[in-house]
């Protein structure tokens, strides 16, 4: 006999027993990043951020699971609802607060319903929506999951789709090969990018969260912030959740530092799954041409072919990342919105919205860097 059961807080929910309904290669499912971000402060409900686990148990043991938040805004999702919003408070309706499973902040693709086969992830999204519409919800969502995750779910859940840009190795052993299989001009202008970087006195370490120092790790904290600063955002994430992923997931977290003339002046941050190099965020204290570029891109596709990884997704947006070898690539989310009114328009949103993007995909194949 299994039983539906939300959790407010990862910490109520064995750590073991969640690691063990997905496979590891996905570094944000785990439960000490997910947990990381309850317990160092970086998901406040004054920011909209309150858990709402997804479990399933058989007696004492957790047989599925979803990583969900109860929202009561759109913030740090990625796939943007606002005009659903404005729609629902023209009719003199509440769209927040709503349910959203995925992973906070993070703009990447992987399992959201862990379950061990069709059955029990269609039994959970059953119970998902039976919660929805028990606490009147105004929606459900599952955002940035696998593709292959998408065919698991019913017609009446919207599907919506996304372009990012990500890298796959095609086989190349050394930054060199990845080179030689681009187009002459794209080739050339990465050479012309990293000289000047070089020609600047730069170098870079890429260092392990085992390896950082508390010197290291607080920098890193500094030139994020800057970031977020720089955009008018408040950054979300804390010191002590940078030093949470550097303690307990010491090996998938990997920073990027670029020093010049004895300091250090960039960094950039990754975390590495099984396969996937994913980079997150990035910041500096001065200005420079190229700077950006290598300590994203190049340090990170240099550390996918020296370590043996397959893909590398360097986050959300950017067309100027198709001149250095990332292609766009589709992204999936889907919705169950629980007023009927309401579908039938939103489904001809989402379709419009899907033949815009494809016609988009369209375009920037065009603009494919190798011959």
């Amino acid at each position: 006999m299994t039983g539906f059961r939300i959790c407010s807080a990862l910490s109520d929910i064995p750590s073991l027993q969640w690691d063990a309904l997905h496979d590891g290669r996905n570094p944000f499912l785990r439960h000490s990043f997910l947990a990381g971000l309850e317990s160092t402060g970086c998901l406040r409900p004054e920011w909209g951020w309150r858990p709402c686990h997804s479990t399933l148990w058989r007696g004492s043991e957790l047989v599925a699971a979803a990583p969900g938040y109860l929202k009561d805004n759109s913030h740090g999702e990625f796939v943007f609802d606002h005009a659903w919003a404005n729609a629902y408070a023209r009719c003199g309706l509440d769209y927040y607060p709503k349910w959203l499973i995925g992973v906070p902040y993070s703009p990447v693709t992987g399992p959201r319903v862990m379950a061990p086969d069709d059955d029990m992830h269609r039994l959970m999204l059953d119970e998902m929506i039976a919660e929805t519409q028990r606490k009147g919800w105004s929606s459900l969502h599952v955002n940035f999951l696998a593709e292959q995750e998408t065919e698991s779910f019913p017609a009446d859940w919207l599907a919506r789709i996304d372009v990012q840009f990500h890298w796959r190795n095609r086989g190349w052993k050394d930054f060199s090969e990845f080179l030689d299989a681009l187009l002459p001009k794209k080739r050339k202008n990465i050479r012309q990018e990293r000289a000047k970087v070089r020609e600047a006195g730069y170098s870079f370490r890429q260092v392990h969260g085992d390896e950082l120092s508390e010197a290291e790790l607080q920098a890193m904290y500094m030139f994020y912030e800057r970031t977020f600063d720089a955009y008018s955002n408040a950054a979300a994430l804390t010191p002590d959740f940078f030093r949470h992923l550097a303690n307990t997931m010491p090996r998938q977290m990997m920073v990027v530092l670029a020093e010049r003339e004895g300091r250090i002046r960039a960094g950039a941050l990754f975390l590495r799954g099984n396969d996937t190099l994913y980079g997150r965020y990035w910041g500096s204290d001065e200005q420079s041409p190229g700077l950006h570029f290598e300590t994203c891109y190049y340090q990170g596709i240099d550390y996918c072919l020296r370590e043996g990884l397959s893909a590398f997704e360097p986050g959300a947006q950017g067309e100027h990342k198709i001149a250095r070898g990332f292609l766009p690539t589709t992204t999936f989310s889907r919705h169950w919105i629980a007023d009927i009114r309401f579908r039938p328009a939103l489904q001809a949103w989402c379709s419009a919205e899907q033949k815009a993007k494809e016609h988009y995909g369209l375009q920037l194949a065009a603009l494919n860097p190798y011959p």
